[in-house]
C-alpha cells in the first residue's frame, strides 16, 4: 500500500519540532514575506536553514510556501527567494500566482513547485494546465467532492494531488477572500487576514415603514459568517482510494497543544488505516480531536452533498481537555519527569498523557512535585515554572500532560 504524507502546519521552530515529533512526515512554513500567514511568526533566512537542516536530520521533508497574490514589486523578491529556497535544501515551494510560478520554472534547477489551494483548481483541465505549466503538486481547493478528485486523478495520474484533511475554512472561495480587506483595510490575498468571519454581526432588516429591524439569533447575536471546522478523519481510506498523495492539516496560527493534537490523532489514523483498511474507522479518533479547541466539525463538500458549513454559536469550541504541563525530561531510574507548566494544577490532580509513544492516554495521578530547589509544590501556579513529578508511566521529552475539565469556562491555550 503506497504510503500517503502526512502534511501538518509550523508558525515557528518549536511548532515545527511538535508536528514532526508527534508524526507529520513533513511540514509546511513560511518566511517573514511572500505568504499568506503575515502575523504567525514565520522564519528568517537563518531560521528556515535550521529548520531545513532538523528536518532532514529527522528523515522528512518541509515546504516553504510563498503564496501571496503578487504585485509587481513582488516579483524580483520572490526569484531570489525561490532560488535561495533550493539553495538552503528545501524539498518543495507552494505559490498560487501564475507570476511567481513563472519566475520559480525560469530560475530553479531542481526544487518541485506546488500549487497551492488558492488557485483554486477545481477540474482535471486546470490540473493538466498547471502540471504542463511545471507543477508537480496541487492543492486541490477545499470544494471537491470525492467524486471529482478521483476523476481529476483518473484523468490526470502523473501528478501528486494534496488536499487539506483537517482545520479552519474560511467563508470564501478555495480561501480566496475579500471580508478582512472591506472589514480592516488588511488583505487575506497578502497574509494580513484579520479573521472578520469569525467576529459576532448583528443583521438589521428595513421594515416596511422604512425603520431598521434588529434580527439577532439570540442575545449575543450571530456568527453568520463563521465556519465549521474540516473534519475528514472518517474519510481516510475513501481519501486514498481517489488518488490523493498527501493529507494536509490546516493552521500556522494555532497553539502547539492544537497541533500536538491532530497531528498526533491523523497520524495514528493514517497507520491503523495502513495496517487494516477501513477498519480503521473502529476506533474514535475524533473524541481525540475534540480535546483540543475547535469549531463544529463538518465534511463540506466532500461527499457530493454540500454540507451546511456556518457555525453561528461562537467564534470557538472550547476543547475538552487543558494543556497543563510539557515535559522536558524523564529519569527512568528515578521515575521522574521535569516538566513545564503551562496551566494550573495541583496535587492530587489526574493528568492524561499526550505522545507518539505507547503511553497515549495513560493516567498519571499527581501525588508529589517539587522545584528546581526541590521545596515541595501542592499547587502549580507559576506560568513556565519548571516542577519534577514522580511517575511510573514512562515519558519522553515533547511529551504533553493535559486535564479534563468539567465547566463550560472558556480555556486560553
Amino acid at each position: 500500500m503506497k504510503k500517503i504524507e502526512l502534511l501538518a502546519p509550523a508558525g515557528d521552530a518549536e511548532k515545527l519540532k511538535t508536528a514532526l515529533y508527534f508524526g507529520a512526515d513533513a511540514v509546511y512554513v513560511g518566511g517573514k514575506d511572500l505568504n499568506l500567514r503575515a502575523y504567525a511568526c514565520g522564519f528568517d533566512e537563518k531560521e528556515l536553514q535550521e529548520a531545513v537542516k532538523y528536518t532532514h536530520n529527522l528523515g522528512k521533508k518541509i515546504y516553504v510556501t510563498v503564496n501571496i497574490f503578487a504585485r509587481n514589486y513582488d516579483i524580483e523578491k520572490a526569484a531570489d527567494y525561490v532560488v535561495f529556497l533550493e539553495n538552503i535544501g528545501a524539498d518543495g515551494v507552494i505559490v498560487s500566482d501564475a507570476g511567481i510560478l513563472t519566475v520559480a520554472g525560469e530560475k530553479l534547477k531542481n526544487m518541485p513547485v506546488f500549487l497551492s489551494t488558492q488557485a483554486s483548481a477545481l477540474n482535471y483541465a486546470a490540473v493538466n494546465f498547471w502540471k504542463n505549466a511545471g507543477v508537480k503538486r496541487v492543492i486541490l481547493a477545499r470544494e471537491l467532492s470525492l467524486k471529482e478528485i478521483k476523476e481529476i486523478h483518473d484523468k490526470v495520474p502523473d501528478i501528486e494531488l494534496e488536499t487539506f484533511i483537517h482545520g479552519a475554512m474560511c467563508i470564501s472561495y478555495s480561501g480566496r477572500c475579500l471580508l478582512s480587506d472591506y472589514r480592516a483595510g488588511r488583505s487575506s490575498n497578502r497574509g494580513e487576514c484579520v479573521q472578520a468571519c469569525r467576529w459576532s454581526y448583528e443583521i438589521r432588516e428595513k421594515g416596511s415603514n422604512g425603520a431598521f429591524m434588529d434580527m439577532e439569533q439570540d442575545e449575543r447575536g450571530t456568527y453568520i459568517l463563521n465556519s465549521k471546522d474540516l473534519c475528514l478523519c472518517d474519510y481516510i481510506s475513501e481519501l486514498a482510494e481517489a488518488g490523493v498523495s498527501s493529507f494536509k492539516i490546516e493552521g500556522r496560527m494555532k497553539s502547539e497543544y492544537y497541533l500536538a493534537t491532530v497531528v498526533n490523532a491523523y497520524r495514528r489514523a493514517l497507520d491503523s488505516y495502513y495496517k487494516t483498511g477501513a477498519e480503521y474507522k473502529n476506533n474514535d479518533y475524533i473524541s481525540e480531536l475534540e480535546k483540543t479547541a475547535h469549531r463544529e466539525f463538518t465534511t463540506a463538500y466532500l461527499l457530493d452533498e454540500y454540507e451546511r458549513t456556518e457555525n453561528f454559536d461562537d467564534s470557538q469550541s472550547e476543547g475538552t481537555h487543558k494543556f497543563i504541563a510539557k515535559v522536558l525530561s524523564y529519569d527512568n531510574e528515578k521515575k521522574c519527569a521535569v516538566v513545564e507548566m503551562r496551566n494550573r494544577f495541583a496535587v492530587g490532580d489526574q493528568l492524561e498523557v499526550l505522545s507518539p509513544s505507547s503511553s497515549f492516554n495513560k493516567i498519571i495521578k499527581v501525588e508529589s512535585m517539587t522545584d528546581d530547589a526541590g521545596n515541595n509544590v501542592t499547587d502549580a501556579k507559576i506560568v513556565q515554572q519548571h516542577l519534577k513529578i514522580f511517575t511510573e508511566v514512562s515519558l519522553n521529552r515533547g511529551d504533553i500532560l493535559r486535564k479534563k475539565f468539567y465547566n463550560n469556562s472558556r480555556v486560553t491555550i
